[in-house]
């Protein structure tokens, strides 16, 4: 884009230092201001005025085609560079819709994250209570046959404690 931006300056600044040379009657004249130059003398006293005058047309006929490709040059110009900023405008929305399902991604991960710990909480918490439930089955089962020592026994109901106390915390994570 910038080589074409380049190339239409260089284009007109070309167009604009020729546009002061005028062709009339096999010979090229410069126009500055009111003065007439031919091969870098004033000529405008020795042309007839009527000679002067066409030239002075020819001059500004071909200023006018100047005006006319100086526009035409601004309007793509700026058609060139409406472009641009659309390309930069898409490509800033791309990037902002990326930015978002990376987000969305992200967010995706960390539900299915939170819902694993959730479920891996609530199967500790089950099993935590039927071991806390089978340790008490078993200790009432052994106390009511008369099978524990009070060593036995002590270790039983601390075990149980134990078991109580991973209930618990299991209960509290969850």
């Amino acid at each position: 884009m910038k080589n074409i931006f380049a190339t239409l300056v260089l284009f007109v600044f070309c167009f604009a230092v020729n546009a002061q040379e005028v062709v009339f009657k096999e010979a090229t004249y410069q126009v500055k201001g009111s003065k007439i130059i031919k091969d870098g003398a004033d000529v405008t006293k020795t042309l007839s005025i009527e000679d002067q005058q066409q030239i002075k047309d020819a001059f500004s006929v071909k200023k006018a085609e100047l005006d006319k490709a100086k526009a035409a040059e601004k309007a793509e110009l700026e058609k060139v560079k409406a472009k641009e900023k659309a390309v930069k405008k898409e490509e800033k929305a791309k990037k902002n819709q990326e930015k978002a399902l990376k987000k969305a991604e992200k967010e995706q991960k960390k539900a299915e994250k939170a819902l694993k710990a959730k479920e891996k909480a609530k199967s500790n918490f089950e099993k935590a209570g039927k071991k806390h439930k089978d340790a008490i089955s078993k200790y009432e089962k052994l106390k009511n046959k008369g099978k524990l020592s009070p060593v036995d026994e002590k270790k039983s109901l601390e075990n149980i404690e134990k078991l109580k106390e991973k209930l618990d915390k299991a209960k509290s994570k969850l």
